[in-house]
């Protein structure tokens, strides 16, 4: 087609494919019949193909037209609820707000209860990308860890939400690390520390004789963990979300901390600023409600 079918070219097919008449589409369009022949004809030179066979008896619609029918009703459709939802929109409050794989569930449920009456508009990526949506406008807020770690664009604000040492977690059967300069010698470490730390800290259970293993994220390498029974290196928020009957936590062996942190551009959304207090506290404490 050469353009478009308007809005009225539209109508037109979907008044005559119900009505089976062109002169009651006409009608119920308030045109005369001429001039809705004359409408029709034209958009079948357009579309290139005849939509309706038309003779005393009434107008049916072609194969073609029979498409073309089911796709003016559904573009009708959307049409008709734009304005509906439109308003919609305007009366509610959402935000958007991006996580990091690790956190993304504790933290989306945590704002859900927090924000009750704001539409929370989740995405879940990594880091770095996350900062980019944000400094573009395509996202409200970022909760990362890394914020303190990289260079954040100018007219961003970091604003902490909390800082959890690295521990260790031993799940129920797993061994505890022994004496000397190699405590984890012939034992399996997973690790998650939610920054970008992991390089340094796989080098360093590597010295302590650990076969190191990296947590694809938070849960997993919990999970792996139990399944393998073995330690995890995770903040020590983590090791209180995935808790479980029997977990003991000793202290890391490498010293690291993670400040997590929400980074918006300037001002910060005030319903999440709002929110900071509770989020610190759902974010240290977990979800008591689901262990796995």
């Amino acid at each position: 087609m050469s353009s478009y079918p308007t809005v009225e070219d539209l109508r037109l097919v979907d008044a005559v494919a119900r009505h089976g008449s062109l002169g009651a589409a006409a009608r119920e369009l308030l045109v005369s019949q001429p001039s809705a022949s004359q409408r029709l004809a034209a958009l079948e030179r357009r579309v290139g193909t005849s939509l309706f066979d038309r003779d005393t008896t009434g107008a049916r619609p072609t194969a073609a037209g029979r498409e073309f029918c089911d796709q003016a009703a559904h573009v009708l459709d959307h049409l008709g609820s734009i304005v509906e939802r439109t308003l919609s929109a305007a009366q509610s409050r959402t935000v958007s707000v991006g996580a990091f794989p690790s956190i993304a569930g504790t933290l989306f449920a945590a704002l859900d209860v927090l924000l009750d009456d704001v539409v929370v508009q989740p995405e879940v990526d990594h880091g770095p990308r996350l900062l980019e949506r944000v400094e573009r406008g395509a996202l409200d807020a970022a909760f990362t860890g890394i914020a303190r770690q990289v260079p954040i664009p100018r007219g961003l604000v970091v604003t902490e939400v909390g800082r959890h040492d690295l521990v260790v977690l031993l799940p129920d059967g797993a061994p505890p690390p022994g004496t000397g300069r190699r405590p984890y010698a012939g034992q399996t470490v997973v690790y998650c520390p939610l920054d970008l730390s992991a390089d340094a800290l796989h080098r360093r259970l590597t010295e302590l004789g650990a076969q190191a293993r990296p947590g694809a994220t938070a849960e997993a390498a919990v999970r792996t963990a139990r399944e393998r029974r073995c330690a995890v290196v995770v903040p020590d928020m983590v090791a209180r979300w995935y808790a479980a009957p029997g977990d003991r936590t000793v202290p890391a062996p490498a010293r690291g901390r993670v400040t997590l942190s929400m980074v918006t551009r300037s001002p910060a959304p005030q319903i999440l600023l709002d929110a900071l207090p509770g989020l610190r506290e759902r974010l240290r404490e977990g979800n008591t409600h689901a262990r796995p």
